[in-house]
């Protein structure tokens, strides 16, 4: 069955078809020409016993009386249509009006054993004639007497194929517009598909390439978001061309300053007034370059960070904060932080989640005016609010995506290293815009039964 499954799968849709077309016309031919073949045997031989009774029944009804004056010991003839009525006695005789050869004959009278044999009172047979087929139906009316009616037809075989050819032919009508109505349905899946590929192609080697599919369904929604990927890439390697960009003169900077005071303080000249003061300006651009490097470093290893061993881990997320909130709070002094805090916990390790919590806090000390608020209950999740200037709703859609720019015109990746973190921990995060500022929501998503009040 494996194997099997394996050499489907190397097919294509157009050879699947064809195969498909070839055990279906297979299953047909043996069923019309074996089963329907037998059973339509069955059915007219069937047919053709149940006339030859009914004619009998009302031959012996008609003949009862005389059937009963006590001439069992000679035949009684009765011709109805073509069956002829015989009684025949223990010494095997028969009416010339039966018109049974010899061999017939002794068929029916092994038959007749056999009934008696079996302690049966009635008994079909057939006989074959040739170009005529005999049948013969045997009643049993005492001891030593049966009625036997005999019918011989010469149209079975007429009849018979006249009904099978009437049923293939209306099969095959039915099944070759069926398949015609597969066949268009499948083409119409295999261009589209082809298209498709043919674009994935162009699109895989770099080439210009459009994809026009004017389809509504599942096939239609995939070439549209295939469309609408390729032009998120495409906008985002412009965004990270742009960011590595502005990055590499962001790094160049402070280089460029550490080495221009290292090389003036090394020939004993002061660029900032004091030795003290030079050198607290190249230890300042010195933070500044391995923040930058810190938060490119974690944020390709924030994925291998939170896959491992977090599975079943949780972490006290009142705690992280208290320490996050202690850190920022000498940053700025005059940014007063309020704080509601309840015991919960969150899955995954604690060293993400505080990186996480501290990016958030972060950009909420770049734009907050007065105050920062943080809440943390089970029902709400965590949430950082701040009064600084609320967001364009541009900017909220590509809130959490690598390397967008952001307010001022400065490149980021915090929010973007809090979108992983969360996402890897089976969480949901989100910015939105309030009367007073802007809030960060950091929620446990609700079960599919459980959403809405």
């Amino acid at each position: 069955m494996k194997r099997f499954n394996e050499f489907i799968k190397q097919l294509s849709l157009t050879q699947q078809l064809f195969a498909l077309i070839f055990c279906f016309v297979t299953f047909f031919a043996l069923f019309f020409f074996v089963y329907l073949n037998e059973n339509v045997d069955q059915v007219l031989r069937g047919r053709e016993y149940d006339m030859i009774k009914e004619n009998q029944e009302t031959s012996v009804a008609l003949k009862e009386n005389t059937i009963l004056s006590g001439q069992d010991k000679y035949p009684v003839i009765a011709n109805v249509q073509t069956i002829s009525f015989v009684i025949q006695d223990g010494r095997g005789y028969q009416s010339s009006n039966l018109g049974a050869s010899e061999a017939e004959w002794e068929c029916i009278l092994n038959d007749i054993a056999t009934m008696n044999k079996k302690g049966a009172s009635e008994w079909s047979g057939f006989y074959p004639g040739g170009k005529k087929d005999s049948y013969y139906y045997i009643t049993k009316v005492d001891d030593n007497q049966y009625l036997i009616s005999r019918s011989v037809s010469s149209s079975f075989d007429k009849y018979k194929d006249e009904l099978v050819s009437r049923v293939i032919y209306i099969t095959v009508i039915v099944v070759g517009f069926f398949f015609i109505i597969l066949m268009m349905w499948v083409i119409t899946l295999i261009h589209p598909l082809n298209q498709i590929r043919n674009y994935i192609e162009r699109v895989k080697q770099g080439k210009d390439a459009e994809l026009h599919v004017n389809r509504k369904d599942e096939i239609g929604e995939l070439a549209e978001a295939l469309i609408s990927m390729r032009e998120e890439l495409r906008k985002q390697e412009k965004t990270k061309e742009d960011m590595i960009h502005n990055i590499s003169h962001d790094l160049k900077t402070p280089i460029a300053t550490i080495k221009s005071y290292g090389e003036s303080i090394k020939d004993g000249i002061y660029p900032y007034e004091t030795l003290e003061k030079s050198v607290d300006v190249i230890i300042e651009n010195a933070d500044r370059l391995e923040n930058k490097v810190h938060s490119l470093l974690f944020m390709n290893r924030v994925e291998y960070l939170i896959s491992q061993d977090a599975e079943g881990i949780s972490s006290d997320m009142k705690e992280i904060v208290e320490k996050v909130v202690q850190a920022n709070k000498v940053i700025k002094p005059e940014i007063e932080f309020i704080t509601d805090l309840e015991e919960v916990w969150f899955d995954g390790l604690a060293e993400p989640w505080r990186v996480a919590v501290e990016n958030i806090v972060e950009n909420a000390l770049r734009y907050a005016k007065t105050k920062i608020e943080i809440h943390l209950n089970e029902e709400e999740g965590l949430t950082i609010a701040n009064d600084g200037p609320c967001m364009e709703e541009d900017r909220i859609k590509v809130l959490f995506k690598p390397y967008e720019k952001g307010q001022g015109g400065k490149f980021g990746l915090g929010l973007s290293i809090v979108s992983k973190v969360v996402a890897a921990n089976h969480y949901e995060v989100c910015g939105e815009n309030t009367e007073d500022g802007v809030i960060f929501r950091i929620t446990k998503p609700k079960p599919e039964g459980k959403k809405g009040r």
